[in-house]
């Protein structure tokens, strides 16, 4: 027994051994879990940089095509990343109100001198002599789009003109009920009751060519034609309350046909806004008028009435365009005096000047080096 004791003693001294004698780190059976990690705790001495979204954009398959084209600029630049078109340095947007100059081209113009002008915006005629055959192109309408200038498509809806598309040769023997007397100073123009449905006809369809070939808006000429037909018998209240529901007509349909944006800006005709009640301020896009300050060379008899009411139209946030024949071509001292105290006149009241030549033909861009377009600051 006692011998049995002393081997069951020095059995238990050799087991013990054993166990003491596994290496370190080593798992035994007895230790089957570990401690949970711990969090790395948040360090301000040197934060984990954080992902910029706006640096390297994602976008899904539906709207990269759309983000890639708005960061398309004017002149076919691709905006940094994280800035918006309007922000690349020096770029020129399509942006009626941050136009600072602006030119009138009717004959013949060259979308190619348009597009590398300088001018912000332009207003031209929708073909090159006035006829559908030389009628300018979507594509040529896009180049000037895409050189950020903003192309305005002249219409007159005042009065018929007979090389255009719609004319008639039978109505000088058998003329339409709206179609009214040639005008004594322009040959082949002629008064039309513009509140007539034909009439009203004939522009609506002249307005779809103008939209298809991709203007941005259109100027409207002879609004003033409401005298006209005072002079002729008609209540002159009647006569502008019919002009400015024609406006704002033309407004609403190619606003619907070609966005909300599409720019509407009537020529002349200012004291339609004496008999506004407000609509026809707030439905066009600005004004434009000629012979502002001066009626060719000559200080302008209509001053005193034009300015009142175009610094209305400033007042409300729009657009005035004023147009004065004042250069005479010979760059002389006079002439160089004459247009810049136009420009001037024009700028103090916040309207944005183009000098044309004193012929009036509009048949091309008068760039005045260092005048006009005005140097960029």
């Amino acid at each position: 027994m006692r011998l049995a004791g002393v081997f069951l003693l020095l059995l238990i001294v050799f087991a013990s051994a054993c166990l003491s004698d596994a290496p370190v780190g080593e798992k035994t059976s007895t230790a089957s879990f570990s401690p949970p990690l711990q969090p790395i705790p948040e360090t301000t001495s040197s934060p984990a940089p954080s992902v910029s979204h706006t640096s390297s954009p994602t976008p899904s398959n539906s709207t990269s095509l759309k983000t890639a084209q708005q960061n398309v600029t004017s002149t076919g630049q691709t905006a940094p990343e994280g800035e918006t078109s309007s922000q690349v340095p020096g770029k020129r947007t399509l942006n009626l109100s941050s136009t600072k100059s602006w030119a009138y081209w009717l004959q013949n113009a060259s979308p190619e001198v348009i597009a590398n002008s300088g001018f912000d915006l332009v207003v031209m005629d929708y073909s090159r002599d006035g006829g559908d055959e030389t009628a300018y192109t979507r594509e040529e309408i896009e180049m000037i789009k895409r050189a950020g200038v903003i192309p305005i498509a002249y219409i007159s809806i005042g009065e018929a003109e007979e090389y255009r598309f719609y004319w008639r040769d039978e109505w000088k023997e058998n003329p339409p009920e709206w179609l009214g007397p040639e005008n004594p100073d322009w040959e082949g123009n002629y008064a039309v009751k513009y509140w007539e449905e034909g009439w009203k006809r004939v522009v609506l369809e002249y307005l779809d060519k103008i939209i298809a070939q991709g203007f941005s808006g259109v100027y409207l000429d002879k609004v003033d034609e409401y005298w006209f037909w005072a002079e002729k018998g008609y209540n002159e209240s009647w006569t502008a309350k019919q002009m400015i529901e024609f406006i704002i007509q033309i407004s609403n349909y190619t606003r619907s046909k070609a966005g909300k944006d599409f720019i509407i800006i009537p020529q002349n005709g200012e004291w339609l806004l004496d008999y506004d009640n407000g609509s026809l301020l707030r439905t066009v896009s600005g004004w434009a008028s000629e012979d502002v300050f001066y009626d060719g060379l000559e200080p302008s008899p209509w001053v005193s009435e034009k300015v009142p009411l175009l610094d209305g139209v400033v007042k409300a946030g729009k657009i005035v365009l004023v147009v004065d024949y004042v250069d005479d071509g010979t760059r002389s001292d006079e002439d160089l005096a004459r247009i810049l105290d136009f420009i001037e006149k024009a700028r103090e009241r916040g309207y944005l000047p183009y000098v044309a030549f004193e012929d009036r033909e509009l048949d091309r861009l008068d760039v005045i080096p260092g005048v006009q377009p005005p140097i960029e600051k």
